[in-house]
């Protein structure tokens, strides 16, 4: 995947960008990131928010070695599949943009 297909998948599968990067926020605090994606220009890495406030990276892998799964087109190469709270704080922060997005319809 490159950069600009994993940004767009990001963004569909509730990521939103936050100082430059796509990045997830916590449930209670939708304006705090706690999971980013830092595209760099041949890697991305998968970072999470230590409680201190530091960012640990705990997954990375070059553009061409992160491919979207056939089936989901979840990334695959970057503990997304391996990590289930991802995928659970991926559906929290889609389902609050949708549901955001019902209320401005309004």
């Amino acid at each position: 995947m490159t950069q600009q297909e994993l940004t767009d998948w990001a963004l569909r599968n509730g990521w939103q960008m936050m100082a430059g990067m796509p990045s997830l926020t916590k449930p209670s605090s939708p304006k705090e990131a706690i999971v980013r994606m830092v595209l760099k220009a041949t890697v991305v890495n998968l970072e999470v928010k230590k409680p201190a406030g530091k960012w640990e990276k705990v997954a990375g892998a070059a553009y061409n070695a992160v491919a979207a799964d056939p089936e989901t087109g979840l990334p695959q190469g970057l503990g997304f599949e391996t990590i289930p709270s991802f995928s659970t704080l991926m559906r929290e922060n889609k389902d609050r943009m949708v549901f955001a997005g019902f209320s401005k319809a309004r």
